[in-house]
Formats: C-alpha cells, sequence, structure tokens
C-alpha cells in the first residue's frame, strides 16, 4: 500500500512537470509567430526604405520617364574618361563650352552681378585651364528630377587625381535641365579637360514622400536652363 502510494505521488509529480514543460512550450510557440511576423515587418521595412538608387531604378526613369536625356545604358570606357550608367549612379559627360575665367581686366567676381569681363568663351574638344584658375562647363545630358528625388553630384576621380576639382550643388526635386559644371584647377600647371567625355557621377537618393514645394513649384531662378547658365 505504501509501495503504491508512492508510485501514485511521483506520478502526480512527473504529470505536473509534463504538464508545465507543455504549457511553457505551447506559450513559446504562441509568442513565435508574433516574432517572426515581426522580423517580417521589419525586413520588409528595410527592404523598402528609400536611399540611393541602382541602375535599374536609373534605366527606367530614364527610358520611360526622360529622367537623362541621351541616356547611354552602360559605362563607355575604351579609350575615354568613362561615362554612362553606373551600378548606383550615372557618369555625365561635359559639353564643349567652356567659360574661362581670366584676370585680364582685372574684374571682380561678383555673384550678385555676374560679369562678361571676367572669363572667356571657348567651344573646344579640349578645354585648357590655367593654374589656379577655374572653368565653367555643363553637361551634354538634360536632366528630369523626379519631385521625390534629390540629386547629389561628384567629380570623377581620373581628373581629382591631377588636382580638378569639379563642383556642383545638389539637384533639387522637381529641377530640369542642363547642369552647369564648375571645374577648379588647384594645381600651379595647366590641366586639360576633354569634352564629350565623363566628368562627374549623379547619385540618386529618393525619399519616402513627395515633398511640399519642389523647385518647379517655387519657380527657381535655373529651371529649365537650356545650355551653360
Amino acid at each position: 500500500s505504501k509501495r503504491n502510494n508512492d508510485l501514485m505521488r511521483c506520478g502526480k509529480i512527473f504529470c505536473a512537470a509534463k504538464i508545465k514543460k507543455q504549457t511553457a512550450k505551447t506559450t513559446r510557440k504562441a509568442k513565435n509567430p508574433m516574432k517572426q511576423n515581426l522580423d517580417r515587418k521589419a525586413d520588409t521595412a528595410v527592404q523598402h526604405v528609400p536611399g540611393i538608387m541602382p541602375d535599374l531604378w536609373i534605366r527606367e526613369q530614364a527610358q520611360q520617364h526622360g529622367m537623362i536625356e541621351p541616356f547611354v545604358d552602360k559605362q563607355e570606357r575604351e579609350g575615354i574618361i568613362s561615362y554612362g550608367l553606373s551600378s548606383y549612379g550615372y557618369d555625365a559627360r561635359t559639353a564643349d563650352e567652356f567659360l574661362i575665367f581670366t584676370n585680364v581686366d582685372n574684374a571682380l567676381v561678383d555673384p550678385k552681378n555676374f560679369s562678361k569681363q571676367s572669363f572667356v568663351e571657348r567651344k573646344t574638344d579640349v578645354c585648357v585651364i590655367p593654374p589656379n584658375s577655374f572653368a565653367l562647363s555643363r553637361t551634354v545630358e538634360y536632366f528630369r528630377i523626379p519631385k521625390d528625388v534629390l540629386v547629389i553630384c561628384l567629380g570623377k576621380s581620373t581628373y581629382a587625381r591631377c588636382g580638378l576639382i569639379v563642383n556642383v550643388t545638389p539637384l533639387e526635386p522637381g529641377w530640369e535641365g542642363h547642369v552647369t559644371l564648375e571645374i577648379s584647377n588647384t594645381t600651379p600647371l595647366p590641366a586639360k579637360v576633354y569634352a564629350n567625355e565623363g566628368i562627374a557621377q549623379l547619385l540618386f537618393f529618393q525619399s519616402d514622400e513627395m515633398c511640399e514645394t519642389s523647385y518647379k513649384d517655387k519657380s527657381g531662378k535655373y529651371m529649365h536652363q537650356p545650355g551653360l547658365t
């Protein structure tokens, strides 16, 4: 009888432990779907977070919406400074129009009153920028920037290694036109810039919502600029 009682007591303890274990397991299973759902949402969120746009998106916007004209679908690089579509950007070309700053007439550069006496105009396949001087040019391509996109422009490393710095302010949402390029020769030597070859890379950053006021909406000064402006 005593043995039977001990066996019954052990059985009850075993059953209680088993039930507790099963309950904990069931609870974990109940929690897991929620965790998996949250993880899935997090993964989805990461996939849809706006940011720098890839070649597939750039190609689509260029071919279907005229974002870049003319558009080159791949990198052209044989014997030239490369241009065209890259993995996460587009390498634009400089046109054959240049304004080279000069101090021949002791002109003063005034951003509020841009005088033609401060530069000379050149239309050439190769522009030579004097030492420690500066030139303006424009892109071959005409750009139409979507309202939810901001574009950053960086000079190509080929020119950077020669001391030529390309400066372009951001292309704002809704802006369109040829991009004016500011090219600075920081060296004590004359430097060449080759027309119709790569000059700078444009990076496209897309937001998760439209801006309230685009460059077009505020009738920006450089909207629809047709050439070197």
